[in-house]
């Protein structure tokens, strides 16, 4: 993994080659996608069940990483419009530590994802895709509006997007 330090003294941060996993935390789902390599396209991958006894949906997305392997891991961070916390955005800081904590190796990064899945409906709906029919895809599209919106915002920063759980979300894990 390349470090995240200056490489020139100027500021800049070697943001390497790779794919990248987008994760949209639901109460009842997690929806996840993936990025090319080059960071040029982000696909949906799975719609998995949230599973917080047996955390079959953390080992799914670990493995995936792994088997990718993927240098980074964005968690969607809810939070209202306002950008201050919501009762879900515990969970996500929640669900990302977990990832942590298995990915050694892998960074793991919270992204603000305000209106990822109303973006992902009006995308289904203007495709042609009912709410009923689109539930099961839901989840996936939001991942990778997540995803997409972390790309834009590596290229455009030529850095990481979103923050590290270390960077102010431990407070939200008790």
């Amino acid at each position: 993994m390349a470090p995240e330090a200056d490489s020139e003294g100027g500021g800049h941060v070697f943001v390497e080659r790779g794919p990248r996993i987008g994760v949209d935390v639901g109460k009842a789902r997690v929806g996840v996608a993936k990025s090319d390599p080059d960071r040029v396209m982000a696909n949906p991958v799975a719609t998995l069940p949230r599973d917080k006894k047996q955390r079959t949906d953390l080992r799914f997305i670990a493995d995936l990483a792994r088997e990718y392997e993927a240098v980074c891991v964005y968690v969607g961070l809810p939070v209202n419009l306002g950008g201050e916390h919501t009762p879900s955005t515990k969970d996500a800081v929640r669900f990302a530590r977990g990832l942590e904590r298995m990915l050694d190796g892998i960074r793991v990064r919270l992204v603000d994802e305000r209106l990822s899945t109303v973006s992902a409906q009006r995308q289904l709906h203007q495709a042609g895709r009912s709410v009923k029919s689109s539930r099961s895809v839901i989840d996936q599209a939001a991942a990778v509006e997540i995803l997409e919106n972390a790309l834009d915002a590596e290229k455009r920063l030529d850095s990481w997007a979103g923050k590290t759980i270390a960077d102010g979300y431990n407070g939200l894990i008790v």
